[in-house]
């Protein structure tokens, strides 16, 4: 019993197929990034050629879609710190994505202050940084641990720091080709429920669906969460994340 709550049988008892949509954010990505560095547009397409083939080879099966959604499959390197369904070192990839984008935001404002905690000499930036909120659709075999019987241990799921067993259950599910798992997240106040795909091959369209732009300010005062269409802005204090032991000291004036 790997997980050391349900063993893997138990795990494909209670799988269900699921269809639908969730929402990702990640930095966002121009061309014009690399047209300032060269002359003209061939030597820019033959910049970007360069780049991508210097980066990991991208899975088989993940080789039709669109890169932002094999992205976080193709980096095989070693993963440095793990996260909550991904164990540290050369493992498989996860995306994470959230049903709303509003959550998406939240879950990605944590992380960006993650790393100011972990960096208390760097500065704030002093312009907001730029998002692209993007939703895919899915339909593959899920666990949902949001639901009998596994919502008996959702403080599990939904534990700030402690990963180990969700990462064990991580392992079981793809033992059992379950593909996608959705839990609770941890950052938000309202239950919103988080994605984790698994495999590409959950993902029921190659492309983007759908995208938004957002930009998030922090400053030392907290952070302010902005989407442009639909208008959406979102203030959030210092004390809101203060329930993770990671910020709760956290150097805000700096």
């Amino acid at each position: 019993m790997s997980s050391s709550i349900w063993t893997r049988a138990e795990l494909s008892a209670n799988k269900r197929a699921a269809a639908g949509r969730c929402w990702r954010l990640v930095e966002a990505q121009h061309l014009v990034s690399t047209a300032k560095l060269t002359d003209s547009d061939q030597e820019q397409e033959r910049l970007e050629i360069l780049l991508e083939e210097s980066k990991p080879s991208i899975p088989e099966e993940c080789r039709s879609l669109n890169y932002l959604l094999f992205t976080p499959f193709r980096y095989g390197a070693p993963y440095p710190h793990g996260s909550r369904f991904r164990r540290r070192g050369s493992t498989l990839g996860v995306f994470y994505a959230a049903e709303l984008p509003l959550t998406a935001a939240i879950e990605i404002t944590f992380h960006r202050l993650l790393f100011f905690a972990e960096s208390p000499a760097t500065p704030w930036p002093s312009n907001p940084g730029e998002y692209t909120a993007f939703a895919v659709d899915y339909a593959a075999a899920s666990i949902d641990f949001m639901a009998a019987p596994f919502d008996a241990h959702e403080a599990t799921w939904a534990h700030k720091t402690d990963y180990a067993m969700c990462q064990g259950l991580a392992d079981d599910c793809r033992s059992e080709n379950i593909d996608l798992i959705k839990y609770r997240s941890a950052r938000c106040l309202d239950r919103a429920t988080n994605v984790a795909i698994l495999r590409c091959r959950a993902f029921a369209h190659p492309d983007v669906r759908d995208r938004q732009t957002w930009r998030i300010h922090l400053s030392n005062s907290g952070a302010r969460v902005i989407c442009e269409f639909p208008k959406q802005v979102l203030n959030f204090a210092r004390e809101v994340f203060a329930t993770d032991p990671r910020l709760a000291g956290m150097d805000w004036d700096r």
